[in-house]
């Protein structure tokens, strides 16, 4: 079963106001330069062509802020004075697509009093500018004769707001918090790795035991006449051989058969008729049925007559996340003394496993050999048509 990664798409500036969306560059702004004051003229609806205007400080003046919601403030003696402030506007436009020609059609639209003197500009745009709208933005800005200027397009603000220092604008915004979404990982982090120490705890004694898988939810325990599924016959829980544990989690086998490897080590067949790993009544309390004896007695046969570097066993291992494992209770109860897993069942035939996968392995304990075959490819046929059937069922 494949698991799914949660990623960040593109924002969408596209969908915020005019007005939010200039508010969203303002407020972006105030780190960009050491600002005397930071003026939101677009909210006025006489900007002159342009949404804010700022006066950038030039020497070590100490600064003391406030604000009252649309201008930052610093001194407003040194602001009348404003002998070394350097004016910059700043225009906001929410288009998706903005081409060399109406981006510099722009700033022809720049009005100034006589007596000002622009030294920048940043334009901003819920676009992606292309080389040519940059590089035509620039020359017209040095005809202007402007000494800075910064093109803001898409990639640019997404760039700023994923900044930590930005973390507030992008929650604000968007709805998206890059230091949530940090402090949630490392929680989910440090539960894994708890779950993965108390399993190894637990757990390390019980290799090739048969452990009692549980959801949190079966009120019905340990009861099971009526709630087994009509297909598999199991109840909603199930009864597993532990194996080990891997870096994903807690490793069952599931199914194991009597196999056949050939000499190339990609050929294989196995007797699917007998799951050679299934519980037994005594380990499982709620396991029906006895196992066919006789079929394996025959399958043992055949497969005790090939050569030792041919007999094989094939099994499948199914896997439990640690994330997924709510809680282990090691001390068992009346009806199963072993250990009992807690975790949600994704459906009722793969129950807790996140993954499967197959192995064949030879049974010669000085050369093995393993494959790890999918269903059906280099499958031969060795055992009979009876043995190799699969039958349905855990």
């Amino acid at each position: 079963m494949a698991t799914t990664t949660k990623t960040l798409g593109p924002l969408h500036f596209e969908d915020l106001e005019p007005k939010r969306f200039e508010d969203l560059v303002r407020q972006l702004a105030y780190e960009f330069k050491p600002w005397r004051k930071l003026e939101a003229t677009g909210r006025s609806g006489s900007d002159d062509g342009f949404d804010a205007r700022g006066y950038e400080i030039v020497g070590g003046d100490t600064t003391q802020r406030s604000s009252d919601g649309e201008t930052e403030v610093v001194d407003e003696t040194a602001v009348r004075e404003g002998a070394e402030d350097r004016l910059w506007l700043i225009q906001c436009k929410r288009e998706r697509a903005i081409g060399p020609k109406a981006l510099t059609d722009y700033l022809d639209g720049v009005v100034l009093s006589p007596d000002e003197q622009l030294y920048g500009i940043v334009f901003t745009a819920a676009a992606d500018f292309s080389k040519k709208a940059r590089d035509d933005f620039a020359k017209k800005c040095k005809a202007m004769g402007l000494q800075e200027w910064h093109l803001w397009g898409k990639a640019e603000l997404e760039d700023k707001l994923f900044q930590p220092a930005a973390d507030h604008l992008l929650f604000a915004y968007f709805g998206i918090s890059l230091t949530i979404r940090r402090r949630t990982q490392r929680t989910e982090l440090r539960a894994r790795l708890a779950m993965k120490r108390k399993a190894n705890r637990l757990l390390k004694d019980y290799q090739h035991q048969f452990l009692l898988l549980r959801p949190p939810e079966a009120p019905s325990y340990p009861h099971s006449r009526d709630v087994r599924d009509p297909e598999t016959g199991e109840p909603p829980w199930f009864v597993r051989e532990y194996r080990q544990m891997s870096h994903e989690g807690l490793v069952f086998c599931v199914r194991r058969y009597f196999a056949y490897l050939h000499d190339d080590g990609e050929q294989w067949d196995a007797a699917m008729a007998f799951n050679h790993v299934r519980s037994s009544p005594h380990q499982d309390p709620w396991r029906r049925e006895e196992e066919d004896y006789e079929l394996r007695s025959r399958i043992q046969e055949v497969w005790d007559a090939f050569p030792k570097a041919n007999k094989a066993w094939l099994e499948v291992l199914a896997t439990i996340p640690f994330e997924n494992i709510l809680d282990i209770d090691e001390l068992g109860d009346e009806h199963f003394e072993e250990p009992h897993i807690y975790a949600p069942f994704f459906d009722r035939l793969a129950g807790p496993f996140a993954t499967f996968y197959a192995r064949v392995e030879t049974t010669d304990r000085y050369d093995p050999r393993v494959l790890y075959p999918s269903r059906t490819d280099g499958r031969i046929e060795v055992f009979e048509a009876d043995f190799r059937k699969d039958k349905p069922g855990p």
